[in-house]
């Protein structure tokens, strides 16, 4: 194909329309306005949408340039009480005192670190420096008089921890990981309840034990039930655990203030076993419908993440799938936070939910109140789906529904679009209000590449991926037939890419660079079965796919194939490792936090990921073989292209060691290698100064190895590079 050719797939164009006016320079060397600066400058990152009784809107703010930390925020237009507190460019106030952070290590990986009382003016939130929970009265006007009390016993080793929890009159419901034995087996996880206005030790009762983990402890409506989900290793939770409801007792008869004390039998083994007796069901985020009384959860036995009711009849329990579908609920990647929930009911007791298709999110609302009910089987009688057409974003997540009225408010964006809060009103549809915008920043359009959704064979059958086309309004690049292509492997592994806005995109195909953000096999939202392509095959089915994503663009002249550099972060770091070890696609990779050696791996992470790989790989050490064989760092020998490693000091899921020990390996050999540690990161940079860093470095490392001219290149020391 010669130069002048503008290759496509399905019809999309790898390039710009050339314009005469255009700067013609090589891929890659392309100035753009997206810089790693200004990626942070503007922007934060929103998540954990909430709603107090009164249908007060909050969130939780991740802000590099605080130096990573998370507050919470309540969005407060012009024209509410909130007139002492200073207003950011959100319209949000922060309610969370200035310096801390909000933030748990339950599991590492956090999530549900907020719980509002139902008062209307208390919330409970996980302090990161102590990991105490601390307590709020969020209704004075000024930030500085708020009250802030902390609740959970105080410990100089943080050795519990506390997460997703329940409001319940006067006590948390919440998941406590107990660390008086730091080592990741001895580790304790339980369900328990904390008196919400006591730090005493004393006054923490336990509800479940004696499982290796616990997630989404929820009180029915009635308050004499708590259901919950729990697993035992080698298990994650996408792979199988129990749904249980126990009986619970409260401190006295009084409605008004009788609260949850104890379980009648605190262990696992006694609590009902609702679903999930076959040890290969997933179950996932259970919730008490709240004018039926009935449970409603996320199960993976049909080979989709479905939604199904448990509902009472007399003295037995029917079970049913509502809501029967070949799509996946629960949202993107579940299981990997706490306090995850892909669905809500409507005032009026609707279900209120969202799937994936063809790379755009659809809303499904579901009339449940009128079910088709033969005892046998049961489902939504009415069913409807919304989109982009009904003035939807075509990506959005995390939905709450207000208990007074339609509004629901969710988290959304599109390619174009960054991260934003809207609402949607059920009833009068319309164009999705935007309320606040994760970035005050705005790039012109004709630097900003939209995906494409592609499909392309592999080993196990198909594959997907979105292909981003080089994309800048004011370059062209007659002289080379084709861009340098960089393959990205998303983390997990059981997680999957997204075509969301993404900043971090941009700043490479706006510079002239080709991606491709792989689905490879393992990857979630494409089924149970996909998503158990990689049990007992990460390290081959992944690294297949990322391969075999690469040929196809190369295969279509859409990169070319001298200039194929991939790049991931933790199990996407491993993915890339080994595709340049055990492969000879690619020719230059940069694993941020990835893993290089899995024998080291299996001995030397925390508690939640600990059996991971038992599943993935196999069990350990009885098949200590196949992980070395596995293991990137065991094949050096089969090495011969630069690889850039990218760590934070601070890391208890891949430690530091990963990376250093590959880099010292690399350069023994007289392999191209750097490698950066950053101070007070843990698994993933949430500092900005670290953020920009990362991403100069990489293109700066690229530059080198592929002799491109970067524009204001950052200096950067590769050893063996000549």
């Amino acid at each position: 194909m010669s130069s002048n050719a503008i290759p496509t797939v399905d019809g999309f164009s790898s390039r710009s329309n050339m314009k005469m006016s255009m700067v013609d320079a090589p891929y890659g060397a392309w100035k753009s306005p997206i810089t790693s600066k200004a990626m942070t400058a503007g922007s934060v990152a929103i998540g954990s949408l909430k709603l107090d009784r009164d249908d007060n809107l909050f969130w939780i703010e991740g802000r590099p340039n605080e130096g990573g930390r998370y507050v919470v925020c309540q969005y407060s237009p012009e024209n509410n009480d909130n007139d002492n507190k200073k207003r950011n460019e959100r319209d949000a106030v922060d309610v969370t005192p200035a310096g801390s952070n909000v933030r748990t290590r339950v599991h590492e990986y956090g999530g549900a670190a907020v719980t509002f009382g139902n008062d209307g003016k208390t919330l409970f939130y996980s302090d990161f420096e102590t990991q105490r929970v601390m307590k709020l009265d969020y209704d004075d006007n000024d930030n500085d008089n708020d009250e802030v009390v902390a609740i959970t016993p105080d410990d100089e080793n943080c050795r519990y921890r506390f997460a997703d929890g329940f409001y319940e009159k006067s006590r948390l419901v919440m998941v406590r990981e107990d660390h008086t034995n730091p080592a990741p087996k001895d580790v304790v996880n339980e369900i328990v309840s904390v008196d919400a206005n006591n730090d005493n030790e004393k006054e923490i009762s336990v509800l479940a034990t004696g499982n290796d983990f616990y997630s989404n402890p929820r009180i029915s409506p009635d308050g004499t039930k708590m259901a919950y989900v729990t697993w035992n290793h080698p298990n994650m939770p996408w792979d199988a655990t129990e749904l249980r409801v126990v009986s619970i007792t409260t401190n006295n008869d009084d409605d008004e203030t009788s609260s949850v004390t104890e379980a009648v039998d605190a262990q696992t083994s006694s609590h009902e076993l609702l679903a999930g007796e076959d040890g290969d069901t997933s179950i996932m985020q259970p919730m008490w419908h709240p004018l039926t009384g009935d449970l409603y959860y996320i199960s993976d036995e049909s080979g989709y993440k479905n939604i199904y009711r448990a509902s009472s009849k007399g003295d037995k329990t029917i079970v049913s799938s509502i809501l029967p579908m070949e799509y996946d609920f629960g949202g993107s990647s579940p299981g990997w936070s706490l306090g995850q929930q892909g669905f809500q009911f409507s005032p009026d007791g609707r279900l209120i939910a969202t799937i994936s298709k063809n790379g755009s999110t659809r809303l499904i609302v579901a009339n449940v109140m009128l079910v088709n009910d033969d005892d046998n089987d049961a489902f939504a009688a009415s069913v409807q789906e919304y989109g982009t057409d009904d003035g939807l974003p075509m990506q959005f997540g995390g939905v709450v529904a207000s208990k007074t009225n339609n509004d629901l408010f969710f988290i959304g964006g599109s390619p174009s679009t960054p991260s934003s809060v809207y609402k949607w009103n059920l009833d009068n549809k319309g164009d999705a209000i935007q309320l606040a915008c994760s970035s005050s920043l705005s790039f012109p359009d004709d630097v900003i590449s939209i995906p494409e959704q592609i499909e392309f064979d592999t080993t196990l059958g198909t594959a997907f991926g979105y292909y981003y086309a080089p994309k800048n309004g004011k370059y062209q690049c007659t002289t080379e037939s084709a861009p340098p292509l960089l393959v990205k492997a998303h983390g997990g592994p059981t997680a999957c890419a997204s075509a969301a806005f993404s900043a971090g995109m941009q700043y490479w195909t706006s510079r002239g660079f080709a991606v491709l953000d792989v689905d490879y096999g393992g990857s979630t939202g494409y089924g149970r079965d996909f998503c158990r392509r990689l049990r007992g095959a990460w390290g081959i089915v992944d690294i297949d796919d990322v391969c075999a994503g690469a040929k196809h663009l190369v295969e279509k002249g859409l990169a070319h194939p001298d200039r194929l550099c991939i790049d991931g972060c933790s199990a996407g770091g491993y993915t890339t490792l080994g595709a340049l070890a055990f492969k000879d696609v690619f020719t230059a990779g940069c694993s941020m936090f990835g893993v290089a050696d899995l024998t080291a791996l299996a001995g030397d992470t925390h508690k939640f990921e600990s059996r991971y790989l038992d599943r993935l790989i196999g069990k350990y050490p009885e098949d200590e073989a196949i992980y070395k064989q596995r293991s990137p760092i065991e094949s050096v020998d089969t090495l011969n292209c630069p690889i850039l490693l990218l760590q934070g000091d601070e890391d208890k899921i891949v430690p530091p060691n990963q990376a250093e020990m590959m880099h010292e390996a690399l350069v023994k050999k007289g392999i191209p290698s750097c490698i950066k540690i950053y101070e007070g990161e843990q698994h993933g940079f949430r500092k900005s100064e670290n953020i920009e860093d990362c991403l100069d470095s990489e293109l700066a490392f690229y530059g080198k190895v592929y002799n491109i001219p970067v524009p204001d290149a950052v200096t950067l020391n590769i050893e063996n590079l000549e």
